[in-house]
């Protein structure tokens, strides 16, 4: 079938190589993922001078650190000279240096080349100019977010979506995200493309289908309600419902910029291309993605409280049960979707109902990121 046959309530998906491809994944990683502003780390895991993490952002390791003057500093993970990878740990505290374990090329937190065998003897070698590669960095929302490209784009570009989202900007800030602490973090290992998951998040066609807990909370995703695609819109609580958990009991301490209007309420925020935003009262979820290959992403959510629930060791297993059950349900069928992306049947793609067509504009910024490199 093609798109020129299809009634009027259905437009097309992607075809399925967009799925499957190793070449199309690599394209995807060349022109989104190490050209866009991307989400790396929360930033109080970086919390004292010398604390470092290694992301992988596209086909590249990249070395996150808090240098001496507190500030956040990003490098390409590669020696300058013979291109060692400097660090092999995910996480990890150096004192005043990072030193490559090949040659002992040895730099300080800010990437400048500090020390070398025999590098006295070079005097014509700049240290600067041969200290790490740097990467843009950019904090909002408690989080580190880096980009590789050369000229960065302006970080509005990343707000712009929760902008589109919410209407403003001061809506989000009403929940103090830089000031929450991570209360729970888990860490999936999704057999499916990453689109396949933006996919599922960006609706709720399927949520009466397999989300029963979700659409007792929130009863209007029962009818398929795509919380996303209204500006400002937020999913109301059922009128029974006491709190964001899997039983709807109460929640936890509300957190105190959250206005009336937001109160009881869901919001769900998409900012492309690997973060999902998920804010209620009392805690926000965090998801990030990390494309891996064409079939497998890793996804990395964290439960976010205020400071005192988490140092206080409150109970926070029924709201974090909640949104866990959901996930894994979502990453289940996206698991379910995978194989079929290769089929002879999905070589032309499917389908979305009228409640899904926006995700038909997801599908059209890949492709023109794909074409140029750049959103329309």
């Amino acid at each position: 079938m093609t798109s020129t046959s299809l009634p009027d309530s259905l437009i097309a998906t992607l075809p399925g190589s967009s799925y499957t491809d190793p070449g199309i994944f690599a394209q995807e990683q060349e022109r989104i993922f190490e050209t866009m502003w991307f989400c790396a780390v929360r930033s109080s895991a970086l919390a004292r001078p010398g604390a470092f993490r290694t992301v992988e952002v596209g086909r590249e390791s990249i070395l996150i650190t808090r240098a001496r003057d507190n500030s956040i500093r990003a490098f390409f993970n590669a020696c300058r000279h013979r291109g060692a990878k400097l660090c092999t740990e995910e996480t990890g505290e150096v004192k005043r240096a990072f030193q490559c374990p090949y040659h002992a090329w040895t730099y300080d937190l800010t990437g400048k080349l500090v020390a070398a065998p025999n590098l006295t003897k070079m005097p014509d070698v700049s240290r600067t100019e041969y200290g790490l590669a740097g990467v843009a960095t950019h904090e909002w929302l408690g989080y580190v977010w880096v980009c590789l490209a050369e000229n960065p784009p302006p970080f509005e570009e990343a707000v712009q979506d929760v902008v589109a989202r919410l209407g403003d900007t001061e809506s989000i800030e009403h929940y103090d995200m830089e000031n929450l602490e991570v209360g729970k973090r888990i860490i999936y290992d999704v057999k499916a493309n990453w689109k396949l998951i933006v996919e599922n998040f960006m609706e709720c066609y399927h949520c009466a289908t397999i989300h029963p807990e979700l659409t007792e909370v929130l009863p209007e995703f029962a009818d398929g309600y795509a919380a996303q695609y209204y500006v400002g819109h937020g999913a109301e609580f059922g009128a029974d419902v006491k709190g964001f958990t899997i039983d709807g009991s109460e929640g936890l301490d509300r957190i105190p910029g959250v206005s009336e209007e937001q109160d009881r309420r869901y919001y769900a925020i998409t900012v492309r291309p690997q973060v999902f935003i998920n804010l209620v009262p009392d805690h926000v979820i965090f998801h990030r993605m990390y494309p891996v290959a064409a079939d497998r992403t890793i996804v990395e959510c964290d439960w976010l409280y205020l400071k005192h629930v988490v140092e206080s060791g409150k109970d926070v297993s029924r709201s974090v049960e909640l949104f866990d059950r959901v996930n894994r349900q979502d990453f289940d069928a996206c698991e379910r979707c995978q194989p079929a992306m290769s089929s002879r049947l999905y070589a032309k793609g499917g389908v979305l109902v009228p409640s899904e067509h926006h995700i038909g504009e997801f599908h059209d910024w890949v492709q023109e990121r794909l074409r140029t490199g750049r959103s329309q």
